[in-house]
């Protein structure tokens, strides 16, 4: 069985959104980075937690699944973020930089007809912040169709948690599982 992809979003999922009240969480630690076209004059503040580097290995280790980048950060996923994490290069989905007002232009996620063209029939898990009720419909559906598919999506103002990373392996476990039988 081919590994799954794991498809990784950045903000709302390693960087978390500021609440109401503008805060983040306190195992977050403040990081200013330059993402390609800016300035050093004006970096970008993130917030990460460098467990989640730690957390995110354990699971590459397995060799269960194959790690991608599938965030709107691009290259500067791999160059900047990652980095501080302590992961190591990934690829990157090559997604577009579309002139949108919104993130669900269509009622859904606006990554997800170029995510659903570079999988092809790979079956993946994909962490992102921003689905809508129709990208869970189109999970279920690739799935019915005999392309397994997961969403996970953490709360964007808490981001990435353990039990979500308990969640990719025990999917992958048992989709070997079934596949084996």
């Amino acid at each position: 069985m081919r590994s799954p992809y794991l498809l990784l979003d950045i903000d709302g999922v390693l960087i978390p959104f500021p609440d109401e009240h503008g805060s983040t969480p306190a195992t977050h630690a403040r990081h200013d980075v330059v993402p390609t076209g800016r300035s050093a004059d004006t970096p970008v503040t993130v917030w990460l937690n460098s467990d989640h580097g730690r957390l995110l290995m354990e699971v590459i280790r397995t060799g269960l699944v194959t790690p991608v980048w599938c965030t709107s950060w691009r290259q500067d996923a791999t160059t900047l973020i990652g980095p501080l994490l302590g992961l190591p290069m990934l690829p990157c989905v090559d997604l577009p930089r579309p002139q949108i007002t919104t993130s669900h232009p269509n009622g859904y996620l606006w990554k997800r007809d170029h995510v659903d063209a570079w999988l092809g029939d790979a079956p993946a898990v994909w962490i992102d912040d921003d689905f809508t009720g129709l990208d869970h419909e189109w999970a279920v559906e690739r799935t019915a169709k005999g392309t397994a598919t997961l969403l996970i999506q953490p709360h964007p103002h808490l981001g990435l948690q353990p039990e979500h990373l308990t969640e990719v392996t025990r999917w992958v476990a048992q989709l070997r599982t079934a596949r084996a039988a």
